[in-house]
């Protein structure tokens, strides 16, 4: 049986071999195809090489817009080929290698050698590149070098008060298309939180008609080279990644079509901070067995461009790290703030979701409903203010964490995200102290007219990080213990807090509560032990009992009060 092979050629230069290894073989644009070229001037479905009955081989074009051409000739129908045939498809040639002539036509077929080269700091680099550029037998080479330095030490002066990655990014890619023509595309990639993963900040091209898909859309970038560069801090120079052994098995390459590229990274010192990428879709011939001066040139700019690079990432976590302490404050002490950004628990900024053992504490505005009826909006508005106002002080005071504002209500939690064994009884006193605050300025007349509060306290496990979208997150709760907590509000008498038995339990000091009742909850399967503290007289719970009874009552038990051991000698 014949055997049939392809060999690609671009603009003269031997690509690779390709084996036809099925009896119908499609050449398009598309990766579905069996021979994928990523070229513009490729169709999606260019032409097909069809095995007849008989063994030989035709070659058929699919509609393609600049059309299919063997021996030069444009095809309008299926035509049959020859082993030498050429067949040209935009500026791709397609050689036909049949079986007699394969094996002789594969001997002596040698790619470019492509290098890799690793250097130190931008005084190397640039020493490397004068020294092979600083002789006056070739004029032309040596006024590129004068003309380049000269552009090395304007940018070195103006990148100093540069402060925004896109003034940064404008000079050099100014330096880059004036320097290097054979670049179609230029990109600035950096490591902005320091974890190793980095990020597409800025991407250039120098045909200005395609800016706005470049930057829409950056899966143009090579990832494997940028990553190559970055992580074994190498200098990258390739004149065609398509024939390039270092990326055989990178599909990606040849899916986006790259061929002449250069890599370097962003030095500053010994920390290498970005890359900064530049590719084309040709190729680039210069490079195949030269071109050392372009890549010392494109790595010592990179050197230059370092500093700029590293001191806009010190601006960036300066001001990220800011909005990240504001945003903090509004829900924690600044005692857990500071132990927050002290220990680096941040994710990309966020708190993590985890499950923690808290004491969640709902706070109730009683006669909410009556009393916005009476006031004004405005009125409202200030009288809730002040009150939360006083109310987060003893929350913050007791190492709380403020969840949001409900309305009227109040949620907070306490034992989260810096860890507190003694999360239940700070709960607790911090519920004592907001209802003792409330009657002192109550007598001091703060208010338009004396306020009540119901207070709520369950403890369990629950999760708690930051919870929402790119543009909206907040750090809260979740959970059934939060629900519980929520409900028990509506069972607590004015001016009193009520506690789950699942707080009762951790509590360390439990004198100045008394045992209820069990209840029944919505959404909970087990009746729930409540007890409650103990600040309104005997003769007032008696009055006020019917406000307690309910459906949801399942068995009544004798009031206990529980005592400190003093209280017991006494």
């Amino acid at each position: 049986m014949a055997e049939f092979k392809l060999r690609l050629q671009l603009q003269g230069d031997v690509e690779k071999t390709v084996r036809v290894n099925r009896d119908e073989f499609v050449v398009g644009r598309l990766p579905v195809c069996d021979l994928h070229l990523p070229f513009l001037e490729i169709s999606r479905h260019h032409s097909r090489f069809v095995k007849t009955e008989i063994g030989t081989w035709l070659i058929e074009d699919l509609g393609s817009t600049n059309g299919t051409r063997l021996n030069e000739k444009l095809i309008l129908s299926p035509q049959p080929i020859k082993d030498g045939d050429v067949v040209h498809l935009g500026s791709i040639y397609l050689k036909i290698m049949l079986a007699e002539h394969s094996q002789q036509n594969e001997v002596g077929i040698k790619l470019p050698t492509q290098e890799i080269k690793t250097y130190g700091n931008a005084k190397e680099l640039q020493e490397r590149w004068i020294e092979a550029d600083n002789s006056k037998e070739d004029e032309t080479n040596y006024q590129t070098a004068i003309s380049r330095l000269k552009d090395l030490v304007d940018i070195a002066k103006n990148l100093n008060s540069a402060v925004s990655i896109e003034a940064i990014f404008s000079q050099v890619k100014q330096i880059v298309f004036r320097n290097l023509p054979c670049i179609e595309r230029l990109a600035l990639l950096v490591d902005v939180q320091g974890s190793g993963k980095l990020q597409v900040l800025n991407a250039a091209v120098k045909d200005i008609s395609e800016q706005l898909e470049l930057t829409m859309d950056a899966n143009w970038i090579s990832r494997t080279i940028c990553q190559k560069v970055f992580t074994e801090k190498v200098a990258i120079k390739t004149a065609d990644a398509q024939t390039d052994e270092r990326f055989d098995q990178q599909q990606s390459i040849s899916d986006k079509g790259i061929r002449s590229a250069l890599a370097v990274p962003v030095w500053d010192n010994n920390l290498v901070v970005g890359v900064l990428y530049a590719d084309a879709c040709i190729h680039f011939n210069p490079w195949s067995q030269g071109g050392d001066e372009d890549l010392s040139f494109f790595s010592a700019l990179g050197n230059i461009v370092a500093s700029a690079v590293q001191r806009w990432r010190l601006i960036h976590k300066l001001r990220s790290e800011e909005a990240i302490r504001q945003r903090l404050e509004r829900y924690h002490s600044p005692g857990v703030v500071q132990h927050i950004m002290a220990e680096g628990v941040l994710e990309e900024g966020r708190l993590k979701p985890i499950e923690a053992d808290i004491s969640v504490l709902f706070a109730d505005l009683v006669g909410f409903t009556a009393l916005s009826q009476r006031l004004s909006p405005r009125q409202i508005a200030q009288l809730l203010n002040s009150l939360f106002e006083e109310m987060l002080k003893e929350i913050f005071a007791a190492g709380g964490t403020l969840d949001k504002f409900i309305g009227d209500c109040i949620m907070a939690f306490f034992g989260a995200p810096k860890p507190q064994s003694d999360h239940a009884d700070r709960a607790l006193r911090a519920a004592k102290r907001m209802l003792y605050r409330l009657d002192r300025l109550n007598a001091c007349r703060t208010f338009c007219e004396p306020l009540q509060l119901r207070i709520a306290i369950n403890s369990g496990k629950a999760i708690v990080g930051d919870v929402g979208s790119s543009q909206r997150v907040d750090y809260t709760v979740l959970g059934t213990t939060i629900n519980l907590a929520s409900r028990m509000q509506h069972i607590c008498l004015p001016g009193e807090c009520v506690v789950s038995e699942a707080t009762f339990a951790r509590l360390a000091r439990k004198q100045g509560l008394v045992e209820m009742k069990h209840y029944r909850f919505k959404g909970i399967n087990q009746p729930v032990l409540i007890y409650q503290t103990k600040r309104l007289s005997n003769k007032t719970l008696s009055s006020k009992s019917s406000h307690l009874k309910s459906s949801h009552l399942l068995t009544v038990v004798p009031s206990r009060t529980y005592h400190s051991s003093q209280d017991n000698q006494r």
